[in-house]
């Protein structure tokens, strides 16, 4: 999903006293400026107990559909509970559960709700103690006998201490349009069960994994994390294996036959359907049995943790970022223009359009992070630091008072009538648009969006004309539709949208 970095590592780590914990325990739905460390510590929880599990797994029971439960196990025999309810797929997306009324799925719009979780904790072995990165060593993946050397490698993490916590709050929705964006964000949005889900995985999975390379560490990234999830979205996995970087037509590929092979034989009775992609980023995709969670992992992108972190800070310093990004995907979705493999737009690139145009409105509503807070946002910062950007950076106070429904219909506006695609590149890190490079990567492609850290073009799978043609025009008529009509039910049927999610 993510494009590739040049920029891992080049530092060396410092010392193991210095070392801090940049995933060990972030809540999900709250800002990164306001979170209470007592919170975090009282949300821990322990994946040795079955019947926490379970309760975690099924998160608010008042905002969930009475469902039959049926007990699953990972491969170490531990207990989880995951739905029996009918599930159905649509090309890579999972849909969540679908049988439930309307009604009772509505329930939970104004239900009272500490959204709080533990996410990537780390998971040292029940009998020795496990390193995340390995520092000036060399890979294991072609000595059959490795032995790791731990000189320079970071030792497990540390907790983080942060601000006090405060509570975040929906934006006002006075007209129809409004308030249809924010009842979709308020179905739609990814829940800390759903996350918990994940994290289970994630935490299997690294256990497993560490048994074959015993420096690496598995991390959630992408959209689980940068709080424009979804209840549908997929997760997606960084294996960081080393701190070089990691050659992705050799090294990588070879790192996930082996992961593969893991998933197709040991793994198997939770693990299934792992595939090999052999893209310009190559990844294996897998479905988890028992989250019913599609996931896509990477070898050492770790541009993914950078910008996870990126965007997570976006999505929080301004409260109708987050509404806004979550209809615009499941516009996108609906209307087939959400599957880079299939030519069109990736999730990420979608979002980074949102941000774009909300920076380069008359009175902007973002402004350029990496412009305004650069140390926070160097590329080169070394990755046990990157969990702290979003610590620093306040809200961001603008003086346009739009409403979600007005820039909704702005923002289809902006592409379909005023964004020059044949000469422009979409940058979030400059918040505006500037002049397609002359690069080889920018020549002859229809969408050029800019990753704000590796400056790679994150829309380079929209590559066919009858494709671009096909997003644009759907731009259009969403612009016309809804400038005429102003109910988002004209252009994205809301009701099925939400029993989907």
């Amino acid at each position: 999903m993510y494009p590739n970095s040049s920029n891992l590592g080049c530092p060396p780590f410092p010392p193991k006293h210095q070392q801090t914990n940049f995933f060990n325990k972030l809540p999900l739905n709250t800002p990164p400026t306001h979170l209470l460390h007592q919170q975090i510590v009282d949300a821990q929880f322990s994946f040795q107990n079955a019947a926490l599990s379970r309760t975690l797994l099924s998160g608010n029971i008042a905002t969930i559909p009475a469902i039959t439960l049926q007990p699953v196990t990972y491969g170490n025999g531990r207990s989880v509970h995951t739905s029996d309810a009918p599930r159905s797929f649509r090309g890579r997306k999972r849909l969540s559960i679908q049988g439930a009324p309307h009604d009772v799925k509505r329930q939970r719009f104004h239900s009272p709700r500490s959204e709080t979780t533990v996410v990537n904790k780390a998971v040292p072995l029940p009998e020795e103690r496990r390193y995340s990165f390995p520092g000036s060593i060399q890979s294991p993946l072609f000595h059959a006998r490795y032995i790791p050397d731990l000189t320079g490698c970071v030792p497990p993490l540390h907790d983080t201490l942060f601000p006090d916590h405060i509570e975040t709050t929906l934006p006002v929705a006075k007209d129809k349009l409004s308030q249809q964006v924010l009842e979709l964000f308020q179905a739609c949005q990814q829940q800390t069960c759903d996350l918990n889900r994940k994290e289970l995985c994630r935490t299997e999975l690294q256990r497993e994994i560490q048994k074959i390379f015993p420096q690496s560490r598995l991390f959630l990234v992408g959209s689980s994390l940068n709080g424009f999830g979804t209840r549908s979205s997929d997760g997606d996995l960084c294996l960081v294996v080393k701190e070089e970087p990691v050659n992705q037509k050799t090294e990588a590929r070879h790192i996930l036959s082996l992961v593969q092979k893991l998933f197709s034989t040991k793994l198997s009775s939770y693990i299934e359907r792992p595939q090999l992609i052999r893209a310009k980023v190559p990844i294996v995709k897998f479905r988890d049995k028992v989250s019913c969670v599609d996931f896509d992992l990477n070898v050492n992108n770790v541009v993914g943790i950078r910008n996870t972190f990126l965007l997570r800070t976006y999505a929080y310093i301004e409260n109708r970022v987050r509404p806004l990004v979550l209809v615009v995907k499941k516009w996108a979705s609906f209307h087939d223009i959400n599957d880079a493999s299939r030519g069109t737009l990736s999730s990420y690139s979608l979002v980074l359009m949102v941000l774009h145009y909300l920076q380069t409105i008359p009175e902007p509503i973002l402004p350029s992070l990496q412009r305004n807070y650069p140390e926070s946002f160097d590329p080169t910062m070394q990755l046990h630091l990157v969990h702290q950007a979003p610590c620093t950076i306040p809200p961001y106070l603008s003086k346009n008072g739009s409403s979600l429904g007005d820039l909704l219909i702005g923002f289809f506006r902006y592409y379909a009538t005023e964004f020059d695609w044949s000469h422009q590149m979409i940058s979030v890190r400059e918040a505006k648009a500037i002049p397609r490079p002359d690069g080889i990567e920018w020549r002859n492609k229809f969408i050029c969006v800019e990753e704000p850290f590796d400056g790679t073009n994150t829309a380079r799978a929209v590559h066919e004309k009858q494709k671009f043609d096909i997003i644009k025009g759907e731009f259009l008529k969403s612009w016309q539709v809804l400038r005429d009509k102003k109910d988002l039910n004209c252009i994205l049927p809301l009701r099925a949208t939400i029993q989907k999610r």
